[in-house]
């Protein structure tokens, strides 16, 4: 990339002085920022070869093993959970779930325990007067593709404290005591998979600076624009980066919103002063509502307990083979903290549908949101897709099982889909997660009055994602995807 501006013309060069940010908004910078495809770095011509040079040098070989042969992991003799002889980390234990009225009112299954809150941080700085985001190329154990598109820091409490004994994590003092530093755009605890993490929370965050740090070899300062269109390449831009781009107080493009078109409706909704069909106070109620009136409650169990699932030395599965597998992994590592570890991982059968069936309603997007249970939650129900699953495991539940809605995002016609990509869930703790995550406007048949769902603006949902416990990760890494449709 040509760049007389840096020191060398290397895209983790550290940019010449900044330009100072000025008194417009936020949400304005933010705007001007995802319009910018090539910025004042240059464009992504060179990325291919930038990020392929990077995972030539930053690489996992992953190997299975047996659980009862995992290093540094012991089974405990009398419930059969696996831990960390250290304490730390993570455990797999058992969970007992009693829904009653649910399709499948009671199971059992393995569940991944990790009560520590990590940190997923964006470090942002405005280069000649244009935010940029600090974006990480990492590797982990559990990507289909090796190297992904990361945060600035992407850390669990164990890792930034070094449990590890392994190398301290880059620009880690940025997001410590953070309460004392001016410039955060975002800062709130978000939970992460219910369904395989047991009330699982990591802090998002993403700090402004005055002026951008160096980038140091597998970072590289990029617009927000150029993040959206690499969320559009296959797997490239990882779950953590997604949540925490959703976070941000993106309200799409200033002005008015010409047209009746579908960009044009999407601009509206992320506007505070557009009509929604529902207020944000009536959706609170009607959330509070389905949280009261839930019956579902869990326990844990030993994993030695868990029902229909059977444990190997190799790994633990299924009666029917479906749902996940928990199996053991050696990893072997060049550009991580640690050179080489042993570990537990949750191998999904199958590849996910993640969707958001959007409308437009009164010339203004609105998103049809489903208020999810998932035996991890900590409060019970949160806004998950329209439709989140994983279609072959529906082959061993009772008939009618199947969401509501599958049908209408897997027959869509080509035109209705806005948004169509593989993406991957979290490489540290899943093996090769892989969802095809899908925005599709919905047809006329679709109903407005599921008591399950309800249909929101981009607008609403931003306001709730300043919060805890409100949106789930999966509609998340939805939401971002919609935010870079703004302007591409």
């Amino acid at each position: 990339m040509s760049n007389s501006r840096t020191p060398s013309a290397t895209p983790s060069a550290t940019p010449s002085a900044a330009s100072p940010v000025g008194r417009e908004p936020v949400e304005r910078r933010i705007d001007v920022s995802a319009g910018l495809r090539t910025g004042p770095l240059g464009d992504l011509s060179d990325f291919p070869q930038w990020f392929a040079e990077h995972a030539r040098r930053a690489y996992t070989r992953v190997r299975r093993v047996p659980l009862d042969g995992l290093e540094g992991w012991v089974t405990d003799p009398d419930t059969g959970d696996l831990r960390h002889h250290t304490g730390q980390f993570f455990t797999v234990h058992g969970l007992r779930v009693s829904n009653p009225g649910a399709p499948v009112p009671e199971w059992s299954q393995p569940i991944i325990d990790q009560p520590e809150i990590g940190i997923l941080g964006i470090l942002a700085a405005p280069i000649d007067g244009v935010l940029h985001l600090l974006m990480q190329a990492k590797v982990e154990p559990g990507n289909a593709n090796g190297l992904q598109l990361s945060p600035t820091v992407q850390a669990t409490r164990s890792n930034y404290t070094q449990v590890h004994r392994g190398r301290a994590v880059p620009y880690l003092s940025h997001f410590l005591d953070i309460h004392s530093r001016p410039g955060v755009l975002a800062d709130v605890r978000q939970s992460e998979q219910g369904s395989w993490f047991n009330r699982k929370r990591n802090r998002n965050v993403v700090i402004e600076l005055p002026e951008p740090v160096e980038a140091i070899d597998g970072f590289r300062w990029l617009t927000l624009g150029q993040v959206h269109e690499l969320l559009g390449r296959e797997d490239t831009v990882n779950m953590d980066a997604r949540t925490v781009l959703s976070c941000l107080p993106f309200t799409g493009p200033a002005g008015p919103a010409d047209g009746d078109g579908f960009r044009s409706a999407l601009r509206r909704s992320g506007d505070p002063s557009a009509r929604s069909l529902h207020s944000t106070a009536e959706i609170l109620g009607w959330l509070t509502e389905r949280r009261t009136g839930s019956d579902l409650t869990t326990r844990r169990i030993p994993l030695a307990k868990v029902a229909g699932w059977n444990r190997t030395p190799e790994r633990m599965s299924h009666d029917e083979d479906a749902f996940f597998n928990v199996i053991g992994v050696r990893v072997e590592a060049a550009g991580r903290e640690v050179g080489g570890w042993s570990q537990p991982m949750i191998e999904p059968v199958g590849r996910g549908v993640i969707a958001f069936l959007v409308r437009r309603i009164d010339g203004v997007l609105h998103v049809l949101a489903h208020a999810r249970t998932e035996p991890g939650f900590t409060d019970v129900v949160e806004l998950g897709p329209t439709v989140q699953c994983v279609t072959d495991s529906y082959a061993h539940l009772p008939p009618g099982t199947l969401p509501p809605f599958l049908d209408e995002v897997l027959g869509a016609s080509a035109e209705r889909i806005r948004f169509d990509n593989a993406l991957s869930e979290e490489g540290g703790r899943f093996h090769h997660a892989l969802n095809r995550y899908l925005i599709v406007e919905a047809s006329d048949d679709v109903p407005s009055d599921h008591p399950a769902y309800r249909w929101l603006t981009l607008h609403q949902l931003s306001g709730l994602l300043k919060h805890s416990h409100y949106v789930n990760i999966q509609a998340r890494s939805l939401i971002a995807c919609l935010h870079s449709l703004y302007s591409g």
